[in-house]
């Protein structure tokens, strides 16, 4: 238990994960016991919601596996057919309900299953508040009524999860905290269908499945952000790849040409990374990459971009930056490397912790090189060649 992935979060990350998880449970619990019976009509309206959301989200991942897609995210269907079950069924029926993203989440392997456990939860309170809102007994149908819910079914449950991922890394970006203007419309589109949804099946429930064809296309639509950003980023660290973090270092370079600031670039390569692969295999020599990777996403500042160039190598623009700030970073960046250690698993099935993990780092700036990111990226490597040559884990200033 004390293992588990949970404890490594933040101390205010985790009482707050902790408190909205337990939250959760409480209210989920108190519903089961508090709400009476379901009347056959109301397990009708049930069966038309659960029927139609079942079926598209089934059938797009059918359609996705024929297609080779290994990720999917079907957050959007889910939180329509959840908006339809605010308006048309009782509170009890609604818990089954939040089984759909439920057993997503258990039926997808998932490295971070306590971040998904925690949307879950911040899902299920921004649910029952919504329907609080509406009317716990008697959900109103009244337009006003409904556009105040689906604000605050949408303003909560994103509100909810973004404080917990920036309590979680305070550095992380904005899309990474409250996602992109894309995921924004998104959830306004399906809130609105499912109150469409809601609405048709509180008056003609087997006339639900006419928004079928219209969520699958809503299901459809809410992977392309998701297809974007698996396009830019490195799918063992979770970092800009090579070619992301170029075409936003430049642009970011671009911005510092105009405005004349300091700028730098470090190019960090990890020290002897062949005997980990050699000594203790290749899955260990991942979990080291993934390992520093989260690491320099935590030590850079807000606004730094950091990219994995590849191999063992990461890479780092800083936008604003002195040669003495970049070089306060660098060692910064070197010496939390050299106190990291890395549970893994070896080559023959025991747990083995790596340790002794160096990088050395060249850096080039702005205020020697100019402005253009090939000759920021030729200099930053030329002294991490110095830096290896000099002994490794060391920072070289081009």
């Amino acid at each position: 238990m004390r293992d588990w992935p949970l404890w490594t979060l933040r101390w205010p990350a985790l009482v707050y994960w902790l408190v909205v998880d337990f939250a959760a449970l409480g209210v989920v619990t108190f519903v089961i016991v508090d709400t009476p019976t379901p009347t056959p009509t109301d397990i009708g309206r049930f069966a038309a919601v659960a029927g139609t959301a079942g079926a598209v989200i089934i059938g797009s991942s059918i359609y996705s596996h024929r297609l080779g897609e290994t990720e999917r995210n079907p957050w959007a269907a889910h939180l329509c057919y959840l908006t339809a079950g605010i308006i048309a069924l009782p509170p009890n029926l609604l818990v089954l309900l939040l089984f759909g993203p439920a057993l997503h989440g258990v039926l997808t392997q998932r490295p971070e299953s306590h971040r998904w456990l925690f949307t879950l939860c911040a899902t299920a309170l921004a649910v029952f508040a919504t329907r609080f809102v509406f009317g716990w007994s008697e959900p109103s149908g009244e337009l006003p009524m409904m556009f105040l819910g689906a604000v605050v079914l949408l303003l909560l449950r994103s509100g909810l999860i973004a404080l917990g991922l920036h309590l979680r890394r305070p550095t992380a970006p904005r899309e990474e905290v409250v996602g992109e203007p894309i995921d924004v419309i998104l959830g306004i589109v399906a809130v609105s269908l499912g109150g469409l949804m809601g609405c048709v099946a509180a008056t003609m429930a087997i006339h639900t499945l006419i928004a079928g064809p219209p969520m699958a296309l809503l299901e459809r639509a809410a992977q392309l952000p998701q297809w974007r950003r698996s396009a830019q980023r490195d799918a063992k660290t979770g970092l800009s790849n090579a070619v992301h973090w170029d075409s936003q270092a430049r642009a970011e370079l671009g911005k510092g040409r105009s405005d004349n600031r300091s700028m730098a670039v470090m190019l960090m390569d990890l020290d002897h990374f062949k005997r980990v692969n050699d000594q203790v295999g290749h899955l260990a020599g991942d979990a080291a990459l993934a390992a520093i990777a989260l690491l320099l996403s935590a030590t850079t500042r807000r606004g730094d971009l950091v990219g994995r160039f590849g191999g063992e190598e990461f890479v780092v623009l800083l936008p604003e930056a002195s040669p003495e700030v970049a070089e306060a970073v660098a060692q910064r960046m070197r010496h939390a490397v050299a106190g990291l250690t890395v549970p893994t698993v070896a080559t023959d099935g025991q747990q083995h912790v790596l340790s002794g993990l160096t990088v050395s780092i060249g850096v080039a700036t702005t205020e020697r090189f100019g402005y253009e990111l090939p000759d920021l990226l030729v200099a930053a490597d030329a002294a991490l060649l110095a830096a290896k040559g000099y002994g490794r884990n060391l920072v070289e200033m081009a």
